[in-house]
């Protein structure tokens, strides 16, 4: 789609919204552009480190665990991004709402699938294990029900 036919198409979306549904909209909009920002200056610097920190320098060995921690950690960071903005994005969408309970809990999920990876497993104790993995399955099956009655209601249209 060209870039004209996008802006007529927001212009047509826009005109029938209430006052203060064009301000969500705008504010859902400028959200959206500073968290690509965010994503696009995320994705240089991970770029620079993995180019610079292990490929050209050869001083830093990949097999590491502290290094596997630290590229993963920066990976999954860039996709909490993506998928918060796609639910912004989402919330656009005529009928999208503001708030998706599927796309915070499926975020709420990655936040603890990173914070699992970047774990440093000798300084941290058992009871806060067990309390990010009572946290992963409680959300895990939030995401299941919220799924499974998603797909039970019929869509207009």
């Amino acid at each position: 789609m060209a870039i004209k036919d996008e802006i007529r198409a927001v212009r047509a979306a826009f005109v029938p919204l209430t006052i203060y549904e064009r301000f969500e909209y705008v504010v859902i909009l400028v959200l959206t552009a500073l968290i690509s920002i965010v994503v696009i200056a995320a994705v240089w610097t991970l770029s620079l480190k993995i180019l610079f920190g292990l490929v050209l320098s050869g001083g830093v060995d990949p097999a590491d665990y502290s290094v596997f921690q630290a590229v993963f950690g920066m990976i999954f960071t860039v996709i909490i991004a993506l998928e918060f903005k796609k639910s912004l994005l989402v919330a656009t969408q005529p009928g999208g709402g503001v708030v998706q309970i599927g796309a915070v809990v499926l975020i709420a999920l990655l936040a603890i699938c990173r914070k699992f990876i970047i774990l440093d497993l000798s300084k941290t104790d058992a009871p806060q294990i067990f309390a990010l993995a009572a946290a992963a399955l409680t959300l895990g099956v939030v995401y299941w029900m919220v799924r499974a009655r998603d797909e039970s209601v019929p869509k207009n249209g």
